[in-house]
């Protein structure tokens, strides 16, 4: 039985408060249109490496129908919908990353006794001729509401792909992205070692991030004399974020204080303290859809105290370790591992633990200490525990490593000066023939780097 792949509405989407539309204002919004043509150098910057993506894609199922939907919108609040992105794996076989890719839908038809012919449904630039509407009242798919689209030629010569109206789609049978858990299992996998253009877009992801944790540090002062500082400095990354990309690759975490000890913070509503230490957890979106994956813990003061240097010395000395555990050939989990035996080490010497061995440390840490990153923050979640979790690294993926240690502010198992201090540190890194290369290496990460890296930005706001 097929699975509905689109919401084809069967009227305008209007608005409650929009005003009717009289027979002759209908008449005359139809004609004395010039034509408009998409500009003649319109691209899609992935084009030349989608077509390698699918046919990996298409040896994995011969013969079956294979249906990507790239998503339908959501609703914010009443006739308000959430910005659309499209999803994943449909970005990744079709290179289409823009929010005019609503409802559609890529479908591989089976072709031969082996091979696919990838047919891509869109909605289409509709017509400015009388009968149709569309063009300037329905707020979601009207060009005057929510931008140009392109018609079915213009797409065939952006994506090379056969392109064809969604509403000739229907309810196809097959396997269906959206449903289908083998496929989202493979489409995930295949996407688990990165090829150099998109290690180029996660490089280009973190290189922006890098500078909006610059604008961050600049920005102090402001949030430190604002009642919500937290949201002051969610907002200055957001900034950065939107000027030179999608967007924020997930929702910042700006936890000060105590905030840092809850692992997804993102109210972002307390006030700044000085005493106090800033969990910047924080990335990018290229407008390509591959986003950073960053985090620093830095003094609101510009400088650590012993306590804060001490709890961020072991966080560093476990990164310091997971990090050389990274090569092809290397179980995935190894950097976990390495990281968390440095934290049980640090904690049982603090006497924090009786001992290093089991599992007590987690108390501390939480979660794991990191996770493969791409056009996902946690990228290639559908992927097989074997192929991921469970398996070896290979050249060419790329992934985090971000120990942490949370220390809550109620634990009565922590010497009470110790309590209430959040530290994680993350890095973005590549696997390469020999080992791993430090992506967002121009961050700084020891005490004495980033005391140097916040003093030299700070003077320039003065």
């Amino acid at each position: 039985m097929g699975v509905p792949v689109t919401d084809r509405p069967s009227r305008l989407n209007t608005g409650s408060h929009d005003l009717p539309v009289s027979p002759e204002l209908s008449r005359f919004m139809a004609g004395g249109w010039a034509a408009s043509p998409l500009p003649s150098d319109a691209r899609v910057p992935a084009h030349a490496v989608t077509p390698a993506r699918r046919a990996r894609l298409s040896a994995r199922f011969p013969g079956e129908r294979l249906i990507v939907p790239a998503g339908q919108l959501k609703v914010r609040s009443n006739d308000c919908d959430h910005r659309f992105r499209p999803h994943s794996a449909y970005a990744w076989l079709t290179g289409l990353t823009g929010e005019d890719q609503v409802g559609h839908v890529l479908v591989m038809e089976p072709s031969g006794p082996h091979g696919h012919e990838p047919v891509l449904y869109l909605r289409p630039r509709s017509p400015r001729a009388r009968g149709n509407e569309e063009f300037y009242r329905d707020r979601r798919y009207g060009e005057f509401w929510v931008g140009r689209r392109p018609d079915l030629a213009e797409a065939e010569r952006l994506t090379g792909l056969r392109c064809a109206h969604l509403d000739t789609l229907g309810s196809p049978a097959g396997r269906n992205a959206a449903t289908d858990s083998e496929l989202a299992g493979v489409l995930s996998e295949l996407r688990l070692v990165k090829d150099a253009w998109e290690v180029a877009q996660l490089q280009l992801a973190v290189d922006h991030t890098a500078a909006g944790f610059e604008d961050v540090v600049r920005a102090l002062p402001a949030a430190l004399a604002h009642p919500r500082g937290e949201r002051w400095i969610e907002g200055v990354f957001g900034l950065r974020a939107r000027a030179e990309g999608n967007g924020t690759g997930y929702d910042t975490i700006a936890a000060s204080g105590a905030h840092a000890c809850v692992l997804h913070w993102i109210r972002n509503d307390g006030r700044l303290n000085p005493d106090d230490l800033l969990l910047l957890d924080a990335g990018v979106e290229t407008d390509t859809l591959y986003t950073a994956d960053i985090t620093r813990t830095l003094p609101l003061s510009g400088r650590f105290t012993p306590l804060q240097r001490q709890v961020y010395e072991l966080v560093l000395a476990a990164q310091d370790a997971g990090i050389a555990a990274l090569r092809p050939g290397a179980s995935f989990r190894d950097f976990h591992r390495a990281g968390m035996r440095v934290i049980a080490e640090g904690l049982a010497e603090w006497g924090v633990l009786k001992d290093a061995e089991g599992d007590l440390h987690r108390r501390y840490t939480l979660c794991s200490s990191g996770h493969m990153l791409g056009l996902d923050v946690h990228d290639c979640a559908q992927a097989r525990a074997d192929t991921y979790l469970d398996g070896v690294l290979e050249e060419g993926q790329v992934l985090t490593v971000e120990p942490g240690l949370y220390l809550q502010p109620d634990d009565e198992t922590l010497p009470a000066e110790l309590r209430g201090i959040g530290v994680r540190i993350e890095d973005d890194l590549v696997i390469t023939a020999d080992g791993a290369r430090l992506m967002s290496g121009a961050l700084p990460r020891t005490v004495s780097g980033i005391e140097e890296w916040m003093g030299t930005l700070l003077d320039t706001t003065h």
